[in-house]
């Protein structure tokens, strides 16, 4: 398996994108342009739209204005050869930890999908051996990319995830992500419920994802000054309001009902 350093960014571009639902525009008038390898995030206050127009960009909600591109694919058009190359961390109601599932289960239920959904015929035909030693890699590669130690957690591999700290499941979620090699990651609600040294943490995790060639977008209340940043708001404007260095601010005009009732449809898809 390839290693995550060697996995090739997906540029993201959007232009007037949008959502409507059945109550409201769950997002409106977002514009951007980023680089393969770029940290982007999506900042704004609870309700705004974030997660609704991160599951758009990743090719899991139908926009309804305005059009995007993922690594060369226009959305809403191409929104499962998006889904392909694109993984999702952590989204409540749409992809999270099973709490009962101990650590170990998670990374071997994920080698063993990605195994099936990526492997060829001759490969899933190799002796036991060699492919529980496959799997093993691939974990590897993954937990080392993310910087979670096993031997550090309370019983090891065999920890629940109800047991994990934040920033640990954190580490778990993107893990299990990147071991799909995605050209894209989408990471929900980055910095709740952490501690200021543990968001500096999740900040320089996201960043050495970026490094190393994935693409990243990230749900935060607070994004950093180094990140290309969208800005969700509800102040009924539109466009995008270009700052210096990599910043890209994109008021956009959300209603709250909105975006639950596009949450709650990506959820059941």
């Amino acid at each position: 398996m390839d290693s995550p350093s060697s996995t090739h960014g997906a540029a993201v571009t959007a232009e007037g994108f949008g959502l409507k639902g059945p109550r409201g525009w769950a997002f409106r008038g977002v514009s951007v342009a980023a680089e393969p390898g770029t940290l982007i995030t999506v900042e704004g206050p609870s309700g705004s739209g974030r997660t609704c127009l991160l599951l758009a960009l990743t090719g899991r909600m139908r926009a309804t204005e305005g059009h995007a591109e993922v690594g060369g694919l226009r959305l809403p058009k191409k929104m499962a050869a998006v889904r392909a190359m694109s993984a999702l961390g952590p989204v409540t109601g749409v992809s999270e930890l099973d709490p009962a599932f101990t650590v170990a289960e998670h990374l071997r239920e994920r080698a063993l999908l990605q195994r099936r959904f990526d492997g060829s015929l001759r490969a899933l035909l190799r002796p036991r051996a060699e492919r529980a030693a496959a799997a093993r890699a691939r974990i590897d590669t993954a937990l080392d990319a993310v910087g979670l130690d096993l031997d550090t957690l309370p019983k090891g591999a065999r920890t629940s995830v109800r047991d994990l700290e934040r920033l640990e499941a954190l580490r778990l979620s993107v893990g299990l992500a990147l071991m799909g090699e995605p050209r894209l990651l989408a990471v929900d609600d980055l910095d709740l419920k952490l501690s200021d040294a543990e968001r500096v943490l999740a900040w320089e995790l996201l960043r050495s994802v970026a490094r190393a060639g994935t693409t990243v977008v990230a749900v935060c209340s607070e994004a950093p000054d180094d990140a290309l940043r969208i800005t969700t708001g509800t102040d009924g404007s539109d466009g995008t309001d270009g700052t210096d260095g990599s910043d890209t601010e994109t008021k956009t005009e959300i209603t709250e009902e909105g975006a639950d009732d596009a949450i709650a449809e990506a959820g059941r898809a």
